[in-house]
């Protein structure tokens, strides 16, 4: 129902965008089509609560077989409308399946960083929906603008599908290495989804 509900959105959103006369007129379309994502993507990602993990995972149906983080991400942003391989994006390291969304000069990579000190820092950032890299790991922060949220498809115990406060993030909390990019802060990112344009590979 997410899917479909968002998949007309989406239509609605680039038709107008296609019609747009001027760049005001596509940046407002732009910013409407951020705060429906901003508002889709969480509840997108949380169908998939529960859902086993698994380090060969590859469903495709939340609550039904096994998923690594890696294809939680891509599976995610391929129901939301982003053209991808699905299953390309998935195998690739995790700065890589940023990239896909990020462009470099706005992905923010942080090694040996106190984990308190990253928080801040992202949440400096500014509001929207963030992928998140590790040593070994990939899912997504939701920043809502005060509170930041880890849902990932976690090989740690419970192993399945989490949503984690800042403080019960040890993924996040562990991990030497941390690359982050706020995926709804790209307006050429949004532009691409809007008109259905590959985005990886």
């Amino acid at each position: 129902m997410l899917k479909d509900d968002l998949g007309i959105r989406r239509e609605r959103l680039a038709k107008r965008y296609k019609l747009a006369r001027s760049k005001v007129q596509r940046d407002k379309v732009v910013a409407e089509s951020r705060e429906l994502l901003e508002v889709m993507l969480p509840e997108m990602m949380r169908c998939w609560l529960g859902t086993k993990w698994d380090f060969n995972g590859i469903t495709e149906q939340p609550g039904d077989g096994k998923i690594a983080c890696g294809y939680y991400v891509s599976t995610v942003m391929r129901d939301a409308g982003f053209n991808l391989h699905r299953i390309k994006l998935a195998q690739q390291p995790s700065q890589l399946i940023l990239k896909a969304f990020v462009p470099r000069d706005d992905m923010h990579i942080h090694a040996g960083m106190e984990y308190a000190a990253f928080c801040e820092k992202v949440k400096n950032l500014g509001k929207g929906i963030y992928i998140v890299g590790l040593d070994k790991h990939v899912g997504f922060i939701v920043h809502d603008g005060s509170k930041l949220h880890f849902i990932h498809s976690s090989g740690g115990a419970p192993k399945c599908v989490v949503d984690e406060s800042e403080s019960e993030a040890e993924a996040i909390q562990n991990s030497q290495y941390r690359v982050v990019g706020n995926v709804t802060a790209q307006k050429p990112t949004i532009a691409n989804w809007l008109n259905e344009k590959r985005v990886y590979p």
